[in-house]
């Protein structure tokens, strides 16, 4: 493992501003080469696709290669690789196609462990529909989402099962393979959220079975740009198109208007910039790719291991939470403040947090709400020992 967190530092720019960022939730900050790779394709000449001279080419060659980018990053075919403004976008899109064809009485499960955005365009699409909504539900002491109430949650009726891979909130990495392999025995469609997990951890859409796969960008630093990855891109072709071109193919049949392409060509980078976390990772793209993010794995689980075990040893501080498998996020409660107090008295001290105030989502569920919130500790690449001990500190002087 070659993880130089001072290194990946270096790679950013905006850690100049002498504020410690544990914002993870709203995405990680942008690298110099994502920054460079989208301000370099504003300058250069690019027109819509289809014509025969190089601008036009320089169009399809840059959506060609976010294809790639992002197929690289999920081991899938770029064929079947959606690109859109926002993971919540494509999203409102797919359901849209898929929602076409129910009916009365037909099924989405959802869980209580995904983030708000991802759930309304199903909530919305069911009840459009006279569909019915289930729902996963976790665990409030671990925030564990246990798989084998699946088993109960899909039936013959279930047309889409939607789970997030990783909480953004809580951290928690659900058990994906024993849900899909229950939601396809029924025949049913299964949409993963690998919006959190895709910095984090080495995806493989393949091998995990699932229909569609759901990245954003921001997550790891890349341009505002969402996908859709489909294991099968035949799936395509037989869902309703969404494309205002009549004889719109492949991908571009959820794809509306034309590419924001310097924000493609940001995308590009980004993927790269993945696959460098790891200054040893040799090979191709996918490879490095596979090696760097195991590194960052490895890396992030030492930080949140020491995050969690010095807050869970502050007698004021609550850690909500304590799923086996899990990303490096967390989030806590002080005695006696709100969430939005804390998260006020971190930014006076120089540190970045969210408060949530747990009116909906996983919060809610856990009835964070009815004692003044949570504060959410997002971790990134540039994350490093000297910033938890910081941040461990500020939480410790509100005793």
């Amino acid at each position: 493992m070659a993880f130089d967190v001072a290194r990946i530092r270096g790679l950013f720019p905006a850690l100049g501003d002498g504020w410690i960022h544990f914002d993870g939730a709203a995405g990680m900050l942008v690298p110099e080469q994502v920054a460079s790779a989208v301000s370099t394709a504003m300058r250069a000449p690019v027109s819509g696709p289809g014509g025969a001279f190089p601008a036009s080419q320089r169009a399809e060659s840059i959506v060609a290669a976010a294809r790639r980018a992002v197929a690289d990053l999920a081991g899938a075919d770029p064929a079947g690789v959606v690109l859109g403004p926002s993971a919540s976008v494509l999203i409102q899109r797919l359901v849209d196609a898929l929602s076409d064809r129910w009916t009365i009485g037909d099924e989405v499960v959802v869980s209580r462990l995904d983030e708000p955005a991802n759930l309304a365009p199903w909530q919305r699409a069911a009840k459009r529909v006279g569909a019915v909504v289930r729902w996963g539900e976790i665990d409030i002491e671990t925030c564990e989402l246990p798989a084998w109430q699946y088993e109960g949650l899909v039936s013959a009726r279930t047309k889409a099962v939607t789970i997030t891979a990783a909480s953004g909130a809580v951290g928690t990495r659900p058990d994906l393979p024993t849900v899909i392999e229950l939601a396809h025995r029924v025949g049913s469609l299964v949409v993963v959220d690998a919006t959190y997990a895709a910095p984090f951890v080495s995806l493989d859409l393949p091998a995990l079975g699932a229909d569609v796969m759901v990245l954003s960008a921001q997550s790891w630093g890349g341009p505002a740009v969402g996908a859709l990855v489909f294991r099968d891109p035949e799936l395509l072709e037989r869902l309703p198109s969404a494309s205002l071109e009549p004889g719109a193919r492949g991908p571009a049949r959820l794809e509306l208007g034309p590419h924001a392409y310097p924000l493609l060509a940001g995308l590009v980078a980004s993927v790269d910039y993945l696959a460098g976390l790891d200054d040893a990772a040799a090979g191709s793209r996918r490879e490095r790719l596979v090696t760097s993010l195991g590194s960052a794995k490895s890396y992030h689980a030492g930080l949140l291991a020491q995050l969690s075990t010095e807050l869970r040893s502050l007698r004021h501080v609550t850690v909500i939470g304590d799923a086996m498998r899990r990303i490096p996020a967390l989030a806590f409660m002080v005695a006696a403040k709100k969430a939005h107090e804390v998260a006020d008295y971190l930014a006076s001290q120089g540190l970045c947090a969210f408060a949530d105030e747990g009116t909906s989502g996983v919060f809610a569920a856990l009835g964070a709400g009815e004692v003044g919130g949570a504060v959410r500790i997002g971790l990134a690449h540039y994350s490093n020992v000297f910033e938890i001990n910081q941040l461990v500190r500020v939480i410790e002087e509100m005793r």
